[in-house]
């Protein structure tokens, strides 16, 4: 996600939480027939969900945890830290329970100290799965299913992300966690008074894409704008683009066993989805500085030139945090996005994301209420009103988005055919952060033809 890639309350709202919470507390009428339990319970807790009335988070918002205390390791630093914090504080304060959290710019490293060193936190706070993984293939994390149900957490969720989440453990497939704060990447970005101005029209399909990039190449411009210097991350961008194709020409199956190495980069299914992404970047007519000047020119910088006046470049595809690197002094009203259309009908518009997902280490009632609380929309109430935050949960009200383009962000994950993770954070990191970085910028730049970058690529696996 970004923020690796990258190194990427107020009275109204606790009032607003303590009612909503209290009526969830009674069994409202929505919840207290749907969260039945599917499954025996682990021993000291329900399998009951959020809203039943002997849930935990129910017990919790009863004040039955009063003065207990749950500690939380993760990557929120700084500013994304006081956020998290302002989230929580509602919770907090109707619950008397204390989250303490932890935030540090080590936490790959330090996570792992930490839990085999048997000082495991509570809750951590993953943005990537695949480090997850070696703690729930060793047993180490608690299955979230123990004391949620399949029921509730449907309700919840798109099944798309509770798949993301089911991991194989010591004994079988285990729901690792629960997904937290989440980033949509499939967006591409337009100046959305100039696109109207030059009687364009947002593309639905892909080839009415490729045809609106054709027609601004014809009307003299470059349509795409596009870089991918990130420092010692140079190339991150390109792998988010080949993740995006890869869920546009082939299957959600094939996509997963792509990241988990089962297919190869060699194979012809990724080769055609590089030739596909190749037919835009490769075309100097159709990108701003033409083909060499990609790898020179930064992520961040790369959107600007969309708005100059008059625009020297249309499209920026690239994930919501982008608005953060805009120009000064723009409003909602001065841009938008579409999605990345579909490549391939059948299979459908899927949508590649980013994201936390939240395990737990320690089996106390007070963190399965944390947990539980965790799965609600309200948990991200107050971070979703700053921007920039997107909530996976199906509960989540629209209103709390602070304008049109985030509040269709939300809905296009809503309702996806689709939902991946971002499939270059999955890999390990000799090839999500190193051979995959490298062998694109490698291609791209013209180092290597592409069957030269695609074999450095898969060499990152026997690292």
């Amino acid at each position: 996600m970004y923020t690796r890639k990258t190194k990427k309350a107020s009275t109204v709202f606790i009032l607003t939480l303590a009612l909503v919470m209290t009526i969830t507390a009674c069994g409202g009428k929505n919840n207290n027939t749907t969260n039945q339990p599917t499954e025996k319970p682990a021993e000291g807790g329900t399998n009951a969900g959020a809203g039943a009335g002997d849930s935990a988070l129910a017990k919790a918002l009863n004040g039955d945890f009063k003065g207990k205390k749950v500690t939380m390791f993760g990557p929120f630093t700084d500013a994304d830290e006081v956020k998290f914090n302002e989230s929580i504080k509602a919770f907090e304060d109707k619950s008397g329970i204390d989250i303490a959290y932890e935030g540090s710019k080590e936490f790959e490293a330090t996570i792992s100290v930490r839990v085999n060193g048997g000082n495991a936190p509570d809750i951590a706070d993953f943005p990537q799965p695949g480090l997850l993984k070696g703690f729930v293939n060793s047993g180490k994390v608690i299955d979230v299913k123990s004391f949620l149900s399949e029921e509730y957490l449907k309700k919840q969720y798109n099944q798309s992300w509770l798949d993301m989440a089911t991991m194989k453990g010591t004994s079988g497939d285990v729901m690792s966690g629960i997904w937290a704060r989440s980033s949509v990447k499939s967006l591409v970005w337009y100046n959305k008074k100039a696109f109207a101005e030059a009687g364009y029209t947002v593309p639905k399909t892909w080839t009415e894409l490729m045809a609106l990039t054709d027609q601004i190449a014809k009307d003299g411009d470059p349509a795409w704008s596009i870089g991918i210097e990130s420092g010692t991350a140079t190339g991150w961008p390109a792998t988010d683009w080949m993740e995006d194709i890869m869920l546009r020409t082939t299957t959600p199956e094939n996509y997963d066993k792509w990241v988990s190495g089962e297919l190869p980069f060699t194979d012809p299914v990724v080769k055609n989805a590089a030739e596909k992404m190749a037919e835009i970047w490769f075309n100097e007519d159709y990108v701003y500085g033409g083909k060499k000047s990609i790898a020179t020119t930064s992520f961040g910088d790369a959107v600007k030139p969309l708005f100059d006046n008059p625009p020297k470049a249309w499209l920026h595809r690239q994930a919501g945090f982008i608005t953060s690197f805009f120009p000064e002094g723009l409003t909602a009203d001065d841009y938008d996005w579409f999605p990345l259309p579909a490549i391939d009908e059948k299979y459908g518009q899927p949508a590649l994301i980013s994201g936390d997902i939240y395990a737990m280490f320690n089996d106390r009632p007070e963190v399965r209420a944390v947990m539980e609380f965790f799965t609600t929309g309200e948990s991200l109430k107050a971070w979703i009103q700053t921007g920039g935050v997107t909530a996976p949960m199906n509960d989540a009200d629209p209103s709390w988005y602070p304008n049109d383009q985030e509040r269709r962000m939300a809905e296009f994950v809503k309702t996806a055919e689709t939902i991946r993770f971002d499939g270059s954070d999955l890999m390990p990191g000799a090839v999500g952060a190193g051979t995959f970085w490298k062998g694109m910028t490698d291609w791209v730049s013209g180092t290597v033809d592409l069957d030269t970058a695609l074999k450095e690529i898969q060499a990152g696996w026997k690292k």
